[in-house]
């Protein structure tokens, strides 16, 4: 149990429970750590105050409207613990609360606490006994535009959308989002995510694959552009990369035009290899020195830091393309990395 105040508070208006007229009433309940406690914390007096009065109410399961003001009080000195949320939502239950008030309650939590997962989980159960998801997009998107990588409120944001089926604008949000910043990977993220749930046709597939070659040009070097680039191809009827001539011919005029970014060349050692599956000589013969060449390139200058990975996909190319039936296009490493090599596959 945390102490966010200090004893400072007491000198700004704060009267302690123990002091107030109309919690006489209550015998406060201290902490047990037991007889021999392996930490001691020096909690504030004002910490230990609304904690003792809090413990008290929960034993006496008083729910009224001083044990909700309580309960508020105890969040402000450590809006993370559950018991003291849960309290309070058995409270807020009891008292047939205006809920709307709630949730203007906890939206001010959030914006001081904004990566608290319990504050989160509260606004969740509120909407969800409201049935009125009507503020959440508003909210989330209002964190988001002072912290566009805030987990909680992405994960509450899809939560909303996906339960309450408010699909119909978001991919232009993410749009917007994408403008201000084509390397927002929670963003690129999202976009899958309401695909996803969407539908991926013939249609939205061309759409998608010519929205993400326009953002990739924006920034080559960028990882989360070139993975949807990836996600978009494996949604289609066949998965495999040099299925979209127009995919081709972009990859191809970017390392023709000098760009060197590895997610670019890694995207062409998969299309190559798979290329070279399929075809016949001598384009087998040049498709394998393409992988080859591309592979080198990556272990001596464009992604050095990975170049034990790289010589193992080569190796692995290589073995395979020289074994009749044996090279079956699959050269992403993952499935017989040595363990030895503790070679990272993340690319």
């Amino acid at each position: 149990m945390g102490d966010s105040s200090s004893d400072d508070d007491l000198s700004e208006g704060w009267q302690m429970y123990s002091e107030r007229p109309d919690w006489s009433d209550v015998v406060p309940i201290e902490q047990d750590d037991g007889e021999n406690p392996v930490v001691v914390i020096a909690y504030s007096d004002r910490f230990k105050d609304v904690y003792n009065y809090f413990r008290a109410i929960v034993a006496t399961e008083e729910k009224s409207e001083r044990a909700l003001e309580l309960t508020r009080d105890a969040l402000v000195l450590n809006p993370a613990n559950y018991t003291v949320w849960q309290y309070r939502r058995d409270i807020l239950k009891a008292l047939k609360a205006d809920l709307y008030q709630e949730l203007d309650y906890v939206a001010d939590v959030i914006e001081s606490n904004g990566k608290n997962y319990q504050v989160w989980h509260h606004r969740r159960v509120i909407v969800e006994w409201l049935q009125d998801p009507s503020k959440e997009l508003e909210l989330t998107e209002t964190v988001l535009r002072g912290d566009a990588k805030n987990y909680h409120a992405w994960q509450h944001r899809q939560w909303a959308i996906s339960t309450y089926n408010l699909f119909e604008n978001e991919l232009n949000f993410v749009d917007r989002l994408l403008a201000e910043d084509v390397r927002n990977n929670s963003a690129w993220n999202q976009r899958f995510f309401v695909l996803n749930h969407t539908g991926f046709d013939a249609n939205v597939i061309d759409r998608e694959l010519l929205y993400t070659m326009n953002r990739i040009r924006l920034a080559t070097a960028n990882e989360s552009s070139w993975n949807f680039l990836r996600g978009i191809i494996q949604k289609s009827d066949d998965s495999a990369l040099d299925q979209f001539p127009e995919v081709v011919r972009f990859c191809e005029n970017l390392y023709d035009t000098g760009c060197r970014s590895p997610h670019l060349l890694a995207f062409l050692i998969d299309l190559y290899s798979e290329k070279a599956v399929r075809a016949t000589e001598p384009a087998r013969e040049e498709f394998a020195e393409k992988v080859t060449m591309l592979c080198n390139m990556m272990i001596e200058e464009c992604d050095t830091i990975r170049c034990r990975y790289w010589k193992y996909i080569l190796d692995n190319f290589q073995n395979a393309f020289r074994t009749p039936g044996n090279c079956d296009g699959n050269h992403d490493g993952k499935e017989q990395t040595p363990e030895s090599e503790n070679i990272s596959v993340d690319s």
